[in-house]
């Protein structure tokens, strides 16, 4: 907003971006919002998901893995893709000024159970964005960091380059540390006035985040991720193929949802007791995973 001299930030329905009173008004999941005030100034758009939204195909996603849902796209359109940046298109024309502040979406959206993007969909948003004045922010702090394997960055997976990024979680290996990156431009415009932080800068969460990125490269953990993540998902596939109740598979690496449903044609999202039962099972197994989605749905690994 400071460098912009705009006010309204876009983000997307079913998006975990923090739970502080601004933050929280970026976040778009019901179980996470509280009787706060927050939201000024944040407007929420239609969310692309190509499994449980009105369009998706088989062949939308950058995984191993696709929906189970058909698609009668020709090679290189994606119907699915042009219908959500309409939905996009629609939400800038409707509910926001002429300019605006900004745009901010996970590569990869993580509370939410993994859910993927068609691929394109971050790059043109992006691009409409910013022909409105606005700057785009990737929040890497699920995703980045090799997790997806291909790429160290999760918006590197869409072709993009961000104005800001967050990162957090895979920078300290549990240790507590996040950070913000921008370009020099957009800092600069933060240095009009005083801004500190207490705990800002500490030597020895740097100490710790050089720490971990000496192994990630030295270990090769981001080649293991796409290995073993690639793996895995074409295993879970199998098992979403032969059980009704698995209704998707998808992700990139190791950032993988596996959406449990009533019944694949449906897809009305299994009570979340009996995913409740299922992810105890797990854990009796000694398999600790988590859980997201919108209705809890989600096994996240």
């Amino acid at each position: 907003r400071l460098h912009t001299h705009n006010f309204d930030i876009i983000s997307l329905r079913g998006a975990y971006h923090g739970g502080s009173p601004y933050t929280l008004g970026l976040t778009s999941l019901g179980p996470y919002k509280h009787g706060v005030a927050n939201g000024f100034g944040c407007t929420t758009t239609m969310l692309p998901d190509v499994f449980r939204g009105p369009w998706g195909g088989s062949r939308c996603r950058d995984s191993p893995v696709q929906t189970v849902r058909k698609c009668s796209c020709p090679e290189g359109v994606c119907h699915a893709k042009d219908q959500y940046i309409e939905q996009f298109k629609d939400t800038l024309n409707t509910s926001v000024p002429k300019t605006v502040a900004g745009f901010i979406a996970e590569p990869i959206q993580g509370v939410n159970g993994a859910v993927q993007y068609p691929r394109n969909f971050l790059k043109e948003a992006y691009q409409l964005i910013r022909e409105r004045g606005g700057i785009c922010i990737a929040d890497e702090v699920q995703t980045g960091f090799g997790r997806t394997g291909s790429h160290f960055w999760g918006f590197q997976t869409h072709d993009v380059v961000p104005d800001m990024v967050t990162l957090a979680k895979g920078i300290g290996n549990g240790f507590p540390m996040a950070a913000v990156v921008t370009t020099k431009e957009i800092a600069d415009s933060l240095a009009q006035n005083l801004h500190f932080n207490t705990f800002g800068g500490s030597p020895l969460a740097c100490v710790v985040g050089a720490a971990v990125l000496d192994a990630i490269e030295e270990d090769g953990l981001q080649k293991n991720s796409e290995d073993v993540g690639t793996y895995m998902l074409l295993e879970l596939a199998k098992l979403r193929d032969k059980f009704e109740i698995v209704g998707d598979v998808r992700g990139k690496g190791l950032l993988i949802g596996i959406e449990m449903v009533t019944d694949k044609d449906s897809r009305c999202p299994l009570p979340a007791e009996e995913v409740g039962q299922i992810w105890e099972d797990c854990k009796d197994m000694g398999v600790l995973i988590g859980r997201g989605g919108l209705y809890n749905q989600v096994l996240n690994l």
